[in-house]
């Protein structure tokens, strides 16, 4: 795994520093456990930093101390703490005098952890502070890029692996089995997600659970799987049809979304907002009669998680960001019949649109 470069680290804190100053707080205490290994380098399960201007405190416990060392170094000073983190960020933050304003990640904190916060009289006033972290994660240096199009790659690699071991008969849990073990043996550090597999009528469920369903012959197979390489993400998701020919109705609402897709993804840029980029996937897919059945947003983006900033959504009015990462994702999905889904990976540079993933889209049909 791939450690953060010391000047990424300083990068990013300088900038989160800036937005601290511009939303007028003293220090930010940083919970979301993503948004730690995105300002710290450390990748474990449990661990805090406070992000302040003269410096950067990060604290977890015992079971991390060795990785800790290891992973944030001399980019933060490491607080060890035996029980009660909260404790030991409010005696952290009292060693500083001059504090007014001091914020918590209020998406992520619980009502009892902001109680605690609150309770033992520090002198700072604490107040909620969302998605500051986040918004700075939406824009991708190059080695997030590659580290996303890796993942992507490697996907790819192990859907191809995949799809020759189809067939009829199958439980969607046994191919969802197959293609985790494909990803897995390629490298992938885990499921960014639980593996879709989603057959006939079952298609059409947008977050289908896989199940015990057993593959028919001529059966849509909805597969929506993602791998992570250094801890970023890729999210792919392909349509196939297993064990004959499509039919005419198969074909139509493949060839839809296709064309949907293909459209959105050569037009998106940055600066667009994500409703004008939403619209590119969906205007053609109303213009032929099928709007009601496209429900969810075309795409989000993707990063060190699989859901993240920014929104590519006909209820954002925000641009989207230079040196975002983002999914195009159409979908028609008819109730009791089946469904299609075709998504990739697509970076919006400054001056050019770059799908990561392979956008291989054709409809494969597994005989």
């Amino acid at each position: 795994m791939r450690a953060i470069a010391t000047d990424a680290r300083v990068a990013r804190r300088e900038s989160l520093i800036r937005v601290l100053d511009s939303e007028g707080i003293d220090a930010l205490i940083v919970s979301h456990v993503p948004n730690v290994r995105y300002l710290t380098g450390f990748t474990g399960s449990a661990g805090a930093a406070l992000v302040l201007r003269q410096e950067t405190v990060f604290f977890s416990d015992f079971r991390y101390r060795t990785q800790a060392e290891q992973q944030v170094g001399d980019s933060a000073r490491i607080e060890i703490v035996a029980s009660d983190v909260w404790s030991k960020v409010k005696s952290v933050l009292e060693e500083y005098a001059g504090l007014d304003r001091v914020g918590f990640e209020g998406h992520v904190v619980t009502v009892r952890q902001a109680r605690e916060l609150e309770q033992g009289g520090l002198a700072a006033s604490l107040v909620p502070a969302s998605a500051l972290v986040e918004k700075l994660r939406a824009s991708k240096d190059p080695n997030e890029v590659a580290a996303i199009r890796a993942a992507a790659s490697l996907a790819s690699e192990a859907l191809e692996a995949t799809l020759p071991q189809v067939r009829p008969g199958q439980r969607e849990q046994d191919v969802a089995a197959l293609l985790e073990r494909e990803l897995r043996a390629r490298g992938s550090e885990w499921h960014p997600f639980p593996t879709i597999a989603a057959s006939g009528p079952r298609s059409a469920l947008p977050h289908a659970e896989t199940s015990a369903r057993e593959i028919k012959s001529g059966d849509f197979l909805l597969l929506d799987f993602g791998a992570q390489v250094d801890g970023y993400c890729a999210d792919i998701t392909r349509t196939v049809v297993v064990g004959g020919r499509a039919d005419e109705r198969q074909r139509m609402v493949y060839d839809l979304v296709s064309e949907a897709q293909t459209r959105a993804v050569s037009q998106i840029r940055a600066g667009m907002t994500g409703k004008e980029a939403d619209a590119l996937g969906r205007i053609p897919i109303e213009e032929r009669g099928f709007g009601d059945a496209f429900g969810h947003s075309l795409g989000h983006g993707l990063g060190l998680e699989v859901h993240e900033d920014p929104r590519v959504s006909k209820s954002n009015d925000e641009a989207l960001p230079a040196n975002s990462v983002v999914t195009v994702e159409p979908g028609v999905y008819i109730a009791g019949w089946g469904g299609v889904r075709i998504e990739d990976d697509v970076f919006l540079g400054e001056d050019r649109t770059q799908i990561l993933s392979d956008g291989e889209i054709e409809l494969r049909e597994l005989i």
